[in-house]
């Protein structure tokens, strides 16, 4: 849905993941849309280098959030929450219960 505006799908899932459940890594995104983990870790990468998000190290693992300093952080949440309310009720169901 948002692919074109964001330049990807895998942008689009990385972002939709993460405002519905508000961190998460790699493989769990990855696994949750049922793709190939290398196109979600760059996206993440690319992600956090452009200042959206940030991560930090949980043992071994890097989560991922939004960077609450990035500049249209409410902009950009407005947007991802009004592009999931189109999404598959099942999906958001899935993608807002958080199973950790």
């Amino acid at each position: 849905m948002l692919e074109t505006i964001l330049g990807s799908t895998n942008s689009e899932r990385v972002l939709i993941f993460l405002i519905a459940r508000e961190e998460g890594y790699a493989r769990e995104i990855a696994r949750f849309f049922d793709t190939t983990l290398a196109p979600i870790q760059q996206q993440l990468e690319r992600l956090e280098f452009g200042g959206v998000l940030v991560s930090r190290s949980a043992g071994r693992t890097r989560l991922y959030s939004f960077n609450p300093r990035y500049p249209f952080l409410e902009e950009l949440k407005a947007l991802l929450n009004k592009a999931l309310t189109f999404y598959p009720e099942e999906l958001r169901e899935d993608l807002v219960m958080n199973r950790r």
